[in-house]
């Protein structure tokens, strides 16, 4: 059996058995098509380049110029229409589609024979020139084609379109060729990181690398992936945060850095988390968590501008002004608007009792502190429709922040809120490493009492801190959640190419059982994922 054209089966999950009564019937139909081009020396699959000269856009966008000039195209044919002595396609390549016009006198009557056993899929290149028809359409005359690649398994139909999510994630590539608007999401995706390089690149930041292993997972509070490496016989980790490797490069004198990519947290799956993620985090020597709040709204707000053309979005039916200023409060002052409770007023016990009688989780309430951030969690997060910076928050959340000057009980931290969600996380960055060493301290006796997401200490960095630190802000953008805004993407899984998902059973081509559950871990740069 030629393993190339044999061993295909429509609805078969990968890795499984397979049988010629097991494969579907047009799946048949087009292995026997294949089979009789090769016998005819015509194996479409030893093709190995095409000399395209236009996408499809560019054709329509520049058809004054180019009407009756030779063009030559290459992509998926997904439509066929008309079987007499002229007919009609419609090819897709990366730009969009663009009508063909076939006739057989123009193409020969052996290739017209062979144009019109094509099907829908497969992936083509056209030699002809801009038209445009009777009815109007800017369409390719073809005077020669090329098969570059067979299609063996049907698309979805037309009509239905792709419309099972599981498939969707799981085949992106399908949902890539069928819903143009998904190549359309990405696409902006791109645009958007390419926007964030260019607006730091701008102001002087330089992009840099560090590790995604290390022995230590800090930065953040999150469960870390674990790994082993042979050759040193050392257990690892994969990184939860850049940030105690960047601000490492803010002591060695880089004042301005940034890095931008894929972050691993093994923590719980849902609309808004995956377990691996992309996060832009940036650190600016000689200021504080104010410039980062003007640094932040100039992004988001340059990136909708980028994408959009405006910086006035709606997301899923609700009007999102990104217009800097973005509105600030203190938690402290969004608690009490939102409760009516001061916890200015109140000391630990009384907040103790306070969540307590609220029915929230004692477990995150030691604290005046903690009781207020949950709270704030509970209460307010939701209903932050419009940009708003939130600042001033409890130290004992904030492990890495400095202390607000006269407030030791709170942070130079700020968190970005937009359509009650979290976009960003930024802090003073504490650079007084004894106050660091008690923090990281507070944190291991948090993680030796059963926390798995406190910190860690990190010897190394607190090395670097005694060779003395600037005053510094330090930023983090969750990217995915940021593309969800400016595409109006309900879930995180709609703007990752790959989601992590459940792999299939062998043997069962059924759908998973979703996946999405209740994601485990805060939010942002301190925990969560995306």
């Amino acid at each position: 059996m030629d393993e190339t054209t044999q061993g295909f089966r429509a609805d078969a999950p990968q890795g499984a058995a397979e049988t010629d009564l097991e494969r579907s019937e047009q799946m048949r139909i087009r292995e026997a098509k294949l089979d009789a081009l090769r016998a005819a020396g015509q194996d479409p699959f030893e093709t190995v380049r095409f000399p395209a000269t236009h996408h499809a856009a560019d054709i329509v966008a520049g058809f004054a110029g180019m009407e009756g000039k030779p063009v030559a195209i290459a992509g998926r044919l997904l439509g066929k229409r008309g079987m007499g002595k002229a007919s009609f396609g419609d090819l897709q390549d990366r730009s969009g589609r663009i009508q063909l016009f076939v006739k057989v006198d123009e193409l020969g009557e052996d290739a017209y024979a062979e144009w019109l056993k094509l099907d829908l899929g497969d992936l083509v290149g056209v030699e002809g020139t801009a038209f445009r028809t009777n009815r109007g359409e800017i369409s390719v005359r073809v005077a020669r084609y090329t098969l570059l690649a067979k299609c063996l398994r049907p698309l979805p139909d037309k009509f239905k379109g792709l419309k099972d999510m599981d498939v969707r994630y799981r085949q992106r590539y399908l949902d890539l060729i069928v819903n143009p608007e998904v190549q359309e999401t990405f696409q902006r995706r791109s645009r958007i990181v390419r926007t964030i390089r260019t607006y730091l690149d701008e102001r002087g930041f330089l992009e840099v690398d560090t590790p995604m292993l290390s022995a230590i997972a800090g930065g953040a509070a999150a469960r870390p992936f674990e790994t082993h490496h042979n050759a040193l016989d050392l257990d690892l980790f994969l990184r939860i945060a850049p940030e105690l490797y960047l601000k490492r490069l803010i002591v060695g004198g880089f004042e301005r850095v940034y890095e931008l990519g894929r972050m691993f947290r093994n923590e719980g799956i849902s609309i808004r988390h995956n377990p691996e993620f992309s996060m832009m985090e940036v650190y600016q020597a000689y200021t504080d968590y104010k410039g980062m709040m003007e640094l932040a709204e100039g992004i988001v707000s340059a990136c909708a501008q980028e994408v959009l053309g405006t910086t006035r979005i709606v997301y899923q039916g609700v009007d999102v002004d990104l217009t800097p200023p973005f509105a600030r409060l203190t938690m402290r002052d969004a608690v009490l608007a939102h409760t009516g409770v001061d916890f200015d007023a109140l000391d630990d016990a009384a907040a103790r009792r306070l969540a307590a009688e609220r029915g929230l989780d004692p477990l995150k309430a030691a604290t005046r502190g903690e009781v207020m951030n949950l709270f704030f969690e509970e209460y307010v997060e939701a209903k932050l429709v419009q940009p708003t910076f939130i600042h001033d928050y409890p130290t004992e959340i904030s492990p890495l922040t400095k202390k607000k000057p006269g407030r030791p009980d709170l942070t130079e931290r700020f968190e970005l809120f937009i359509v009650g969600r979290e976009y960003g996380n930024a802090y003073s960055e504490l650079n007084d490493p004894f106050d660091q060493r008690e923090r990281f301290a507070a944190q291991a006796k948090r993680r030796a009492e059963g926390d798995e997401e406190a910190y860690q200490v990190d010897d190394d960095f607190l090395t670097a801190l005694e060779y003395g630190m600037p005053p510094t802000g330090g930023l983090g953008i969750g990217i995915d959640r940021l593309v969800m805004l400016l595409t109006d993407s309900y879930s995180i899984r709609d703007v990752l190419l790959f989601p992590t998902m459940r792999p299939l059973p062998a043997g069962d081509a059924g759908r998973e059982d979703g996946g999405e559950g209740p994601a485990e871990g805060r939010e942002g740069v301190e925990g969560g994922n995306g």
